[in-house]
């Protein structure tokens, strides 16, 4: 249909063949350029203005000299023309960087190491902790209180919490170790997980956890969801329906803060005793335990 509509075209032209016979018309086109042979490139000569070899380097030289390391080259090519010097110009400065992939920042540059995903497993209660603090907005407008929530991976259970006026890497640390003193943490039983905030990474709180005998392991840097189980927890907890818009003072924060993880705790009890039901439920309907 092709090769027919080609021939119709040279009377009628390729629109009206190609619409009469259902073809579209890139089709024809396309069979047309086959038929073409292929441009081969033809070998251009250099300039005879070119620079030579040696006045590349010369000029390369001044380029990536430590007077000039940190200027771009329309300011190297100004700054040599008011003192009288004139190497080539600037778009010829280019395409000698270009020639050595030079042109970017030619400086050493910091390079930031490889950060791994976390990846944690916990199979019992007490083995990983993740952390976090969250901002509870106060009376008026720029005040906060802040929430800091130590949770048990595994069972969900909030092991350690605190309302403060204040983010600080002390009262973290205090949180942290009264917490490990009331589960009875053994050394080399824990892994605590965190974001990268102050109070994370703070001295404090790597020394103690280096005291305890605690791992500890942190999110990668501006990635947000690396300590998923603190912020899904802060979300159920300012997503609740009772959750004010403001809190009056720190001890209102505190009393409803109480009453949240107590109906965490009896929610998590209920999931726990629904898990049981449901296997046991399951154990005397097994086919081969049936009487």
């Amino acid at each position: 249909m092709r090769q027919a509509a080609d021939h119709l075209s040279a009377k009628v032209g390729v629109s009206t063949a190609c619409r009469v016979l259902g073809v579209p018309r890139c089709g024809v086109y396309r069979e047309r350029n086959q038929d073409v042979p292929k441009r081969v490139p033809t070998f251009r000569p250099p300039s005879k203005r070119a620079l030579s070899q040696d006045e590349r380097v010369k000029v390369k030289s001044v380029l990536n000299s430590e007077r000039f390391q940190d200027a771009s080259p329309r300011q190297i090519w100004a700054t040599l023309l008011d003192e009288g010097t004139y190497l080539c110009s600037w778009r010829t400065m280019y395409r000698i960087l270009d020639a050595d992939k030079q042109v970017k920042e030619r400086r050493n540059q910091l390079q930031r190491p490889a950060y791994k995903k976390p990846e944690l497993l916990a199979t019992e209660p007490n083995q990983l902790w993740s952390w976090d603090i969250t901002k509870l907005r106060g009376p008026v407008t720029w005040t906060y209180n802040y929430l800091y929530v130590i949770l048990d991976v595994f069972s969900r259970y909030a092991v350690g919490w605190m309302i403060a006026r204040q983010e600080s890497a002390q009262l973290a640390r205090d949180l942290i170790q009264m917490s490990c003193q009331k589960q009875e943490i053994d050394k080399d039983q824990l892994t605590i997980h965190a974001d990268r905030g102050a109070a994370m990474i703070s001295k404090s709180v790597a020394l103690l956890l280096s005291d305890l005998g605690v791992t500890k392991t942190h999110s990668r840097p501006h990635v947000s969801n690396d300590n998923p189980y603190s912020e899904a927890q802060f979300k159920t907890l300012k997503y609740r329906p009772d959750y004010p818009d403001r809190f009056g003072a720190v001890q209102d924060a505190r009393g409803w803060a109480r009453g949240f993880f107590d109906w965490r705790y009896v929610s998590i009890e209920m999931r726990q005793f629904s898990k049981r039901i449901s296997e046991d439920f399951v154990l005397l309907n097994h086919p081969h335990l049936a009487c």
